[in-house]
């Protein structure tokens, strides 16, 4: 029996989410490996302090990324795995400035930006799908990054 009769969905909504919710994996894997590269590669000032808030943010996104893929599999289809899938679905690119705390900050803000609009993307099509289990974590995704945004706006005087 397919997951979408055990779970109470219907087979072509499942299929629609889990192909939005493959674009929203692709964006967080490449999120995430910018914020490990910033964490890695910050330099000036602000070292200690964008160090460990980088490495905070990378630990919440690479949960994120499993909470993702497993909500794929729970609607009965296959997370993406590969980078190169990553890079053609993705909207966030790779970041080449890992040095600079205000512009990788910056790139932070971007990277929730797409996110977010996302993850809003999948509240209307999970709401209209009666999909409450993504619908949740979507919803749950967006209070805490918002919150994110107003601190690391903060950080740069916004």
């Amino acid at each position: 029996m397919k997951n979408s009769n055990l779970i109470g969905l219907k087979e072509a909504d499942c299929k629609k989410i889990a192909e939005k919710l493959n674009v929203l994996l692709a964006n967080y894997s490449i999120f995430y490996q910018n914020t490990r590269g910033a964490h890695w590669n910050i330099k000036g000032n602000d070292f200690f302090t964008l160090h460990l808030k980088f490495e905070e943010l990378y630990d919440g996104l690479v949960l994120k990324i499993d909470e993702i893929a497993e909500r794929i599999l729970t609607l009965g289809y296959t997370p993406h795995h590969n980078f190169s899938d990553y890079q053609k679905l993705s909207a966030i690119q790779e970041s080449k400035e890992v040095n600079d705390g205000n512009k990788c900050v910056l790139n932070i803000l971007d990277s929730f930006k797409t996110v977010i609009e996302l993850q809003r993307e999948l509240l209307e099509i999970t709401e209209a799908a009666g999909d409450e289990g993504t619908n949740a974590q979507m919803s749950g995704y967006i209070t805490e990054q918002e919150k994110l945004i107003w601190m690391y706006n903060a950080y740069l005087g916004k």
